[in-house]
């Protein structure tokens, strides 16, 4: 018989536990443990040495939560978020510094400044595809603006939230930064309390109750959701150079299982045979004849998300039109890369976000018919890309087509450019980090205006008159002649 002592329980996080550590991060911010730049830097330090000397470790959880390469666990998630505190280390005093802003006639003599302050204690709900990158790069603009900080990781991805929470226990400030695991119930727990900003990763459905929770409180929300990022490939390009792009983006980012990766690719009739053959010899010298055997593959997080996308393979409309791959091992999870042409759009495989190895071409008639399949949906992709040499095209495209971001003769690579903002628009999301960017969104820029005593202006206090109306209504408009007349006018009257 075992002795009750001897059973180790199970830490139970409900809605007391979490009010218990916001509670305890706020008294730490309140008291101003995070607002100096001395703590903000020896984090931003901390959070480089713990990946310069944890990386093997890292890479290991993504291959045991998704089989993911090594070399896109090392250079899409550790190198990528090695980057950003790269940058933000550089970058944070200047960052920090109020902006100077300009005055007007109507305070003068004055100046003017914005301030960027911490929001106060935050909470980042991660991801599972990118368990690492996308729990940590958020953080890191959080930890730049100088905030208190939960970060809760997606249960999907088991062995890299318990290896995170684990890592920043050991090297960062655990008073005022903490990991919380679990699943829905500690979600939820955290949910109910208020936060000062909330961002979020993942899909619509629970961005709705993320949005909804945060609401009660009038907590502010970033949302970074998804979409079916269309691919436009036009003729008369460099087709190789180009459908190793697509391949790269697609399979080559966690084996499609990524917000940005492409999603359909729109071509017209006459160009397919020729797109569809490059694809087919790219993708066996890339991944074999056998691709389910490749170790440059992911594998499908789940068994519900093999179903998921099985499903979309196996429907009647859909099943005939594949033209490469579609082999499947349910045992290991694995769904080699596959391509279907002449897709119907009314097919579901069109009607919600792959976020897999599959790939449906669409055709068109010619290239510019295009905008019109991508704009009918009625949803703003996270991203969208054209390959293509043709500047009114180019032009047509960034002009007409509404998504997060746009990628011209490549894909996905955007992602990489710290100088850009990341974010979705409509259904693909709302707010936007990456750089500067991140800074910003976990800051409240506060408006500071600055005056002396001299030149209190009169007629700013009653007794109202006609005369302090004009003079003051030329003030207001900002021209030196209408003052000049207004004063002239006073004085006549």
């Amino acid at each position: 018989m075992i002795m009750a002592s001897e059973v180790e329980e199970k830490v139970v996080f409900d809605t007391e536990s979490a009010k218990e550590v916001v509670k305890e991060l706020r008294a730490n911010f309140v008291a101003g443990k995070t607002k100096s730049y001395e703590w903000r830097m020896s984090q931003l330090i901390a959070m480089l040495k713990m990946m310069e000397e944890n990386e093997p470790q890292i890479v290991a959880a993504l291959r045991d939560d998704l089989s993911k390469p090594e070399l896109e666990s090392s250079i899409y998630e550790i190198a990528m978020l090695k980057k950003s505190c790269g940058m933000a280390l550089k970058e944070l005093k200047h960052w920090m510094m109020p902006e100077k802003a300009k005055t007007s006639l109507t305070t003068f003599p004055s100046s003017a400044a914005i301030v960027s302050e911490p929001l106060g204690v935050v909470l980042v709900i991660s991801a599972w595809n990118y368990p690492f990158l996308l729990s940590l790069d958020p953080v890191v603009g959080a930890i730049a603006a100088g905030n208190a900080i939960v970060l809760k990781p997606s249960e999907i991805a088991p062995a890299t939230a318990s290896l995170l929470a684990k890592l920043v226990v050991d090297y960062l400030d655990s008073s005022c930064i903490k990991v919380v695991e679990g699943a829905v119930p500690e979600t939820s727990a955290l949910l109910e309390q208020k936060w000062d900003k909330i961002l979020y990763t993942g899909n619509g459905r629970v961005a709705r109750i993320v949005m909804a929770a945060a609401a009660k409180h009038l907590t502010p929300v970033v949302l970074e959701l998804g979409g079916k990022s269309p691919v436009i490939v036009d003729s008369g390009i460099n087709l190789k150079v180009a459908t190793r792009r697509i391949i790269s983006g697609k399979w080559g980012c966690n084996n499609g299982q990524a917000c940005i990766s492409p999603d359909y690719i729109i071509t017209t009739k006459d160009y397919a045979s020729k797109l569809v053959d490059s694809f087919k010899c790219d993708l066996e010298r890339f991944y074999g004849k056998n691709p389910l055997e490749s170790r440059d593959l992911s594998r499908i997080v789940n068994s519900n998300h093999f179903a998921r996308l099985s499903k979309l393979l196996d429907e009647d409309k859909v099943s005939g039109k594949i033209v490469h791959g579609g082999e499947r091992d349910k045992t290991n999870l694995k769904i080699a890369p596959t391509i279907l042409l002449d897709v119907p759009r009314d097919s579901l495989i069109m009607n919600e976000e792959i976020f897999g190895p599959l790939l449906p071409i669409i055709l068109v008639d010619k290239v510019e018919d295009s905008f019109d399949v991508i704009n009918s949906s009625g949803m703003k992709p996270l991203a969208a890309y054209l390959f293509t040499n043709n500047n009114k095209l180019k032009e047509k495209f960034v002009e007409t087509v509404s998504a997060g971001g746009l990628v011209v003769n490549d894909t996905t690579v955007h992602l990489a450019e710290p100088s850009l903002p990341f974010g979705g628009v409509g259904d693909s999301g709302m707010g936007a980090y990456h750089g500067k960017f991140s800074f910003d969104t976990f800051s409240h820029k506060k408006a500071v205006l600055y005056r002396s005593f001299a030149c209190d202006a009169f007629i700013r206090y009653p007794p109202y008159t006609r005369g302090k109306l004009r003079l003051l209504q030329a003030f207001f408009g900002g021209s030196m002649l209408g003052i000049i007349r207004a004063v002239l006018g006073w004085f006549k009257a």
